[in-house]
């Protein structure tokens, strides 16, 4: 049995961290292209800014931040989910705001790329998702709850 004197009392998460090469760059990504609100935008230790973005309502924010510690911000890796109510509206909006989505959204059927590696191909994606990419390169996915009939 666990002690819960001695367990952590975490509540939520908080905030993803999403390396960037460019804060202001990625801020205008985010704000324009996403719709996201801007939570948090001030300086901090020695030269940092500290940013965070958010769909507008979410409890969970994103925090662009300078690749540290000689860490490269460019990666494939997928770096959280958001879930939509509307997967056809929102696919067709980020496409027509330029943003880099997939060639199509994953569903029974089709194939998509893995969550941590392209090289995985995952088939017959359930519910429909999709992935989209920011000027970084940095991965989110897009998945549709499946209380809206999709199931399997």
């Amino acid at each position: 049995m666990v002690d819960s004197n001695m367990t952590p009392q975490l509540k939520e998460v908080g905030t993803v961290f999403v390396p960037v090469t460019d804060q202001k760059r990625a801020l205008e990504f985010y704000l324009e292209k996403l719709g996201f609100e801007k939570r948090s935008d001030f300086a901090y230790g020695e030269g940092m800014r500290w940013i965070e973005v958010a769909p507008p309502g979410s409890k969970i924010a994103i925090a662009l931040v300078s690749p540290s510690e000689g860490e490269s911000a460019v990666t494939s890796t997928t770096r959280c989910a958001f879930s939509t109510e509307d997967i056809e509206a929102d696919y067709a909006k980020l496409r027509a705001n330029g943003v880099d989505v997939d060639a199509e959204i994953g569903r029974k059927g089709t194939s998509r790329p893995g969550l941590l590696s392209t090289r995985i191909t995952v088939n017959d994606p359930m519910p429909p998702q999709f992935s989209f990419r920011d000027p970084d390169g940095n991965r989110f996915l897009i998945v549709e709850p499946a209380h809206k009939g999709n199931e399997p």
